[in-house]
């Protein structure tokens, strides 16, 4: 599965996770504020999806915080502050909805407060078999840099940060993946991401992963916090130009 494709994972069948999605979101995007009531039942009937499996859902919505489900009081949405703000749904409903410059923003603080340690810890601990898979992420990434808003190019890209951040030997980086992963995927999924890479950014693609391969931590977490910076810079001027 392309990394286009997975945006958003899947749960159920197509219905189950169009509800998911299209509650998940409307509470992500302020239609269902904090302190609204949900009833399973309405919820069922105007998706067009049976009782059990509205209720199979809700309990995918409450696994990432959005709701909680008591007895007595049903079905409450729950405050921001209570979300799974990791889970790559939540960020792909924030970045198609009206919280996206904020999503952006906190997402570019995050990268550049992990991927460059993570740059340099892989130039220490990664395997010959990581190294290997990171220089072949940036060569698939040079080889269609002039459709940098395609799907090989994601894939490419995609692979290339994950990658890196297992590479560096530290599960709690390593389980950011999914985080980096749909940062890259939303750039693609909203038109954030220019026809044509910018050719510097590829080119710090590739510092990355040569001085991950001759083990120079300093050189790899530099290019990384170039790289981050571009992205986060580039991300912030194409969502100013689509309003």
């Amino acid at each position: 599965m392309s990394a286009a494709s997975s945006q958003v994972p899947a749960h159920g069948s197509p219905l189950h996770d169009a509800f998911v999605a299209d509650v998940g979101s409307a509470i992500v995007d302020g239609t269902y504020p904090a302190g609204s009531r949900l009833v399973t039942g309405e919820l069922a009937e105007q998706s067009g999806i049976s009782r059990s499996a509205a209720r199979e859902a809700v309990r995918v919505l409450e696994s990432l915080g959005l709701v909680g489900v008591r007895r007595r009081s049903g079905i409450e949405v729950l405050p921001a502050a209570r979300w799974n703000v990791y889970a790559p749904e939540i960020i792909a409903w924030r970045l198609a909805g009206r919280g996206r410059a904020d999503q952006l923003r906190e997402l570019s603080q995050l990268r550049g407060a992990i991927e460059p340690l993570a740059a340099s810890r892989a130039a220490v601990a990664a395997t010959d078999d990581q190294r290997r898979e990171i220089m072949a992420a940036v060569t698939e990434m040079a080889r269609t840099e002039q459709h940098a808003d395609g799907t090989e190019y994601l894939d490419a890209d995609v692979r290339f940060h994950r990658t890196v951040l297992e590479a560096s030997g530290n599960s709690m980086l390593a389980a950011l993946g999914d985080v980096v992963g749909a940062v890259l995927v939303g750039r693609t999924h909203h038109e954030l991401m220019p026809h044509s890479a910018n050719p510097e950014a590829v080119r710090w693609h590739h510092d990355v992963a040569f001085a991950i391969a001759s083990g120079r931590p300093g050189e790899a977490a530099d290019a990384m916090r170039r790289i981050v910076v571009e992205a986060d810079e580039a991300m912030q001027d194409a969502a100013r130009s689509a309003l």
